[in-house]
C-alpha cells in the first residue's frame, strides 16, 4: 500500500488525524504496533510460562523443542493457567470498580457525598428486593445504607455465595450448583485462581478452567453486576437519550476537557458543576466565547452518553487522535484502558493530563486524588483548571480533521427502558419481544461487545461490518463498551437506520420506536444484558435456561483482560461466544478443544474463535437459527380454525 493511500477510508476523521500526527512527527499507538513487530509467538499461544523464577518456560508447539516446562507442566497446564489468570484479572477490574461504586453507595446514604444523591427509587426497590431487604415504612437514606453493608459483603464475605446470582433462571442455577462453579465472595474467587495458577498447585487444565467458570461468575454475577446497580440508584437509570459521538464535538471556541476511562463517580459531578453559571461566566471570561465542551473516551464516555447526553469523542484506540488535534485543555483519567504514552503525548501540546486514582497514577501527570467526600470540591477544582489552561493554547497547534457532520446517536437502552417501552408502566414486560422472535420477526438477538485494538489499522471497522450483516438478516443488536461507540460513530444507533435492516426487524423497530441497534451502556454494564436474557426466560416461550435462547454474543477485537471475562461469564451461563481472534490457548490442543466443544456438556454453551472477520455474521446468524430449530419454532405450524364443537372440547381450568 502507498503511504498516502493508508490515509484514505471509511474513517476518514480518524485517518485524517492519523496523517496529520505523521507530518508532525508525533508517535501514536498504530506506530508502536509495527514497532513491537514481530510478536512472541509462543505468547500468543499460550505457551510461554514466567509463574515462577524458574523461568520464563517456552513449550515448542511443532514438537520439535521443550515438551515440558522446568517444573514439568504440559502446554495444557501452561496454557491453562495463563487463560485463567487473565479471567481472574478481568473480573479484578470489573469488581473493584464494583466495590469503588458500593463505597460512594455508602457515603451517599449516610450523608458523607456532597453532590451526590439517590435518584431512582425504583430501581432502589428492585435491588432491596434482590438482597431482601425490607423498604415498607423505612426512610430512603436507611435502605440504601442497608443495601450498601450488604453489597459489600459480597467481595469478601466468608460464607454463601453471590446474592444476585439468583437472578439467573433456576434451571442455570441448577447447572452451576452440579458444577460446584456458582460464585462465592468475589476477592476469594480472584486470590483462589491465583493461588492455583501458581507453580505446584492445579495441574489439571479441565480443574483450571472449571475455576474460570466460578471466577468470571463472581464478575458477571458480582462486582460488575453490583456497579451497573447502584450507579443506576445514584446517577439515574438511563432511557433513550440523543448525543453526538465523533472529535468534531471540541471546538475552538469552547474550553475542551477529555473525559477517560471506566469509572463515572467524578464524571457525574463534573457534569453537574460544569452547568452552573459561574463556571460558564468564568470560561467566557477566559476568552471561551462557546463556554465548555466536555466530550468522553472510552467507557466513561458511555456512562456520561447514555445518562446524560454528554458527547462521545471516540474509543480507546482514539485517545490520541483526540490529543492530537491540539484542542484539548485537559484530560481527566480514571481507570483502565489510558496509555502511558498520553502523559508525553500531551507534553507536546498544552494540554494537562489529570490523574484522579490513587490505584492509577501517571508519571508527568498532575495527581488530584478523588473520594466521595471531595468529589464535589475537586470537580470545581479541576474545572477552574482547566479553565486557566485555555489562556495557553497555541493555535499553530490545533488541527482539527474534517468532521462535519459528526453522527448522531440514541443511547440509554437499560433493561428497564427496554421493558417500558415493550408494554408501559403497568405492562412493562418482554412479551412483545419473546412474541416476535418467535414469530420470526427477529430471528434473535446478538449482543455485539468489547474493545478495539490498535493491532486493526482505524480504517478497517469490523464491527460495523459484522453489525449491518446481522440486522440486515432481522437480528436485533445490543452493544456495549467500545464495540458500541463504534457503532454509534457510524450513525447506526438511530430509528431512521432501521431503514438498512431486513424487512420484518425494521416492523418491530418502527412500531416500537427503537433503533435496531441498541446501545445499552458501558463494558461493565454488559451485566444489563444477562438481567435481560434471565428476564426472556422468565416470559416463556423460548426455553427454560439461556441455553436454549436464540441468543448469541461477539467480541472482534478483545484487547483487555476485562473482555476474556466477560466472555467467559457468559459461556458459564449457557450462551455461545464468538471472538475474532485466535484462541488464548491455541498451543495447548486440549485446552482449546475444552473451549471450544468440551463445555457443551457441562455448561450448554462455548467459545468459537474466528480471526477472519468475514465469517463471524454467518456463524453467528447459523446459532440463532440453530437455538430456534431446537424450540421448534422455525417449523411452520397449521392454522386451525375452531368451530362452534372444536370449543365445546376445549377443557377449561376452574
Amino acid at each position: 500500500m502507498k503511504n498516502e493511500d493508508k490515509f484514505k477510508g471509511e474513517d476518514q476523521v480518524a485517518l485524517d488525524m492519523l496523517k496529520i500526527m505523521e507530518e508532525e512527527g508525533l508517535e501514536s499507538t498504530f506506530d508502536r504496533v509495527e514497532q513491537q513487530q514481530p510478536q512472541c509467538g509462543f505468547g500468543n499461544l499460550g505457551l510461554c510460562c514466567r509463574h515462577c523464577q524458574m523461568g520464563p518456560c517456552n513449550i515448542d508447539p511443532f514438537g520439535q523443542g521443550p515438551k515440558t516446562g522446568i517444573c514439568g507442566a504440559d502446554a495444557n497446564t501452561i496454557a491453562a493457567r495463563h487463560y485463567l489468570r487473565m479471567i481472574a484479572a478481568g473480573t479484578a477490574a470489573h469488581s473493584d470498580h464494583g466495590r469503588e461504586v458500593v463505597e460512594l453507595f455508602i457515603a451517599v446514604a449516610r450523608g458523607e457525598a456532597p453532590g451526590y444523591e439517590i435518584k431512582d427509587l425504583a430501581k432502589l426497590k428492585i435491588v432491596a428486593d434482590s438482597f431482601d431487604v425490607k423498604t415498607e415504612g423505612r426512610k430512603t437514606e436507611e435502605i440504601a445504607e442497608e443495601i450498601g453493608e450488604l453489597a459489600l459483603a459480597e467481595f469478601g464475605k466468608s460464607y454463601g455465595t453471590q446474592t444476585l446470582a439468583k437472578r439467573a433462571p433456576d434451571a442455570r442455577q441448577k447447572v452451576w450448583e452440579k458444577l460446584g462453579v456458582t460464585p462465592r465472595a468475589v476477592d476469594r474467587e480472584v486470590v483462589e485462581a491465583l493461588h492455583r495458577t501458581g507453580m505446584g498447585t492445579d495441574q489439571d487444565y479441565q480443574n483450571l478452567i472449571n475455576c474460570a467458570h466460578r471466577v468470571s461468575l463472581a464478575d458477571g454475577w458480582g462486582g460488575a453486576m453490583i456497579a451497573t446497580d447502584l450507579q443506576d440508584i445514584m446517577f439515574g437509570t438511563p432511557i433513550p437519550t440523543a448525543g453526538t459521538a465523533d472529535m468534531g464535538i471540541f471546538k475552538q471556541e469552547t474550553v475542551n476537557i477529555a473525559i477517560h476511562g471506566h469509572e463515572p463517580p467524578l464524571a457525574e459531578m463534573l457534569a453537574v458543576v460544569v452547568q452552573e453559571p459561574e463556571f460558564i461566566k468564568m470560561a467566557e471570561d477566559a476568552g471561551a466565547s462557546g463556554g465548555i465542551t466536555i466530550g468522553g473516551l472510552c467507557c466513561t464516555a458511555n456512562e456520561m452518553l447514555t445518562r446524560h447526553g454528554i458527547p462521545l469523542a471516540g474509543h480507546m484506540k482514539m485517545q490520541e487522535l483526540v490529543m492530537s488535534t491540539g484542542i484539548l485543555e485537559m484530560v481527566l483519567v480514571d481507570v483502565q484502558c489510558i496509555m502511558q504514552a498520553d502523559v508525553d503525548l500531551a507534553s507536546k501540546f498544552h494540554t494537562t493530563v489529570v490523574t484522579t486514582s490513587p490505584k492509577a497514577k501517571m508519571i508527568g501527570a498532575e495527581h488530584i486524588e478523588t473520594h466521595p467526600e471531595n468529589a464535589l470540591a475537586n470537580a470545581k477544582l479541576i474545572l477552574k483548571k482547566a479553565i486557566d489552561n485555555y489562556a495557553n493554547r497555541d493555535s499553530k497547534k490545533i488541527r482539527l480533521p474534517e468532521c462535519n457532520p459528526y453522527a448522531n446517536v440514541v443511547s440509554g437502552f437499560s433493561n428497564e427502558t427496554i421493558k417500558y417501552m415493550l408494554g408501559g408502566r403497568y405492562r412493562a414486560s418482554y412479551r412483545p419481544l419473546n412474541d416476535n422472535i418467535i414469530n420470526g420477526r427477529i430471528r434473535g438477538v446478538a449482543a455485539v461487545v468489547g474493545c478495539v485494538s490498535s493491532t486493526v489499522w482505524p480504517d478497517k471497522r469490523p464491527y460495523l461490518d459484522l453489525v449491518k450483516e446481522l440486522v440486515s438478516n432481522n437480528v436485533l443488536v445490543i452493544e456495549t463498551g467500545c464495540a458500541a461507540a463504534e457503532s454509534a460513530r457510524a450513525g447506526m444507533m438511530l430509528p431512521e437506520y432501521a431503514d438498512h435492516v431486513g424487512e420484518s426487524l425494521r416492523e418491530v423497530c418502527e412500531t416500537v420506536g427503537i433503533p435496531p441497534v441498541l446501545h445499552v451502556g458501558s463494558c461493565v454494564d454488559n451485566t444489563r444484558i444477562l438481567v435481560a436474557m434471565s428476564e426472556i426466560v422468565a416470559e416463556g416461550g423460548l426455553g427454560n435456561d439461556f441455553t436454549d435462547l436464540p441468543a448469541v454474543g461477539a467480541c472482534l477485537d478483545w484487547m483487555h483482560e476485562k473482555a476474556l471475562a466477560i466472555g467467559h461469564y457468559f459461556v458459564a451461563s449457557g450462551a455461545i461466544i464468538v471472538f475474532g481472534t485466535e484462541s488464548p490457548v491455541a498451543g495447548a490442543p486440549d485446552v482449546h478443544e475444552l473451549l471450544t466443544n468440551g463445555l457443551d456438556d457441562t455448561v450448554g454453551a462455548k467459545w468459537i474463535f474466528e480471526p477472519d472477520h468475514s465469517k463471524i455474521a454467518r456463524i453467528m446468524i447459523d446459532a440463532i437459527e440453530h437455538k430456534r430449530d431446537l424450540l421448534g419454532i422455525n417449523e411452520k405450524k397449521e392454522r386451525k380454525l375452531y368451530d362452534m364443537e372444536d370449543r365445546r372440547k376445549l377443557a377449561i381450568d376452574g
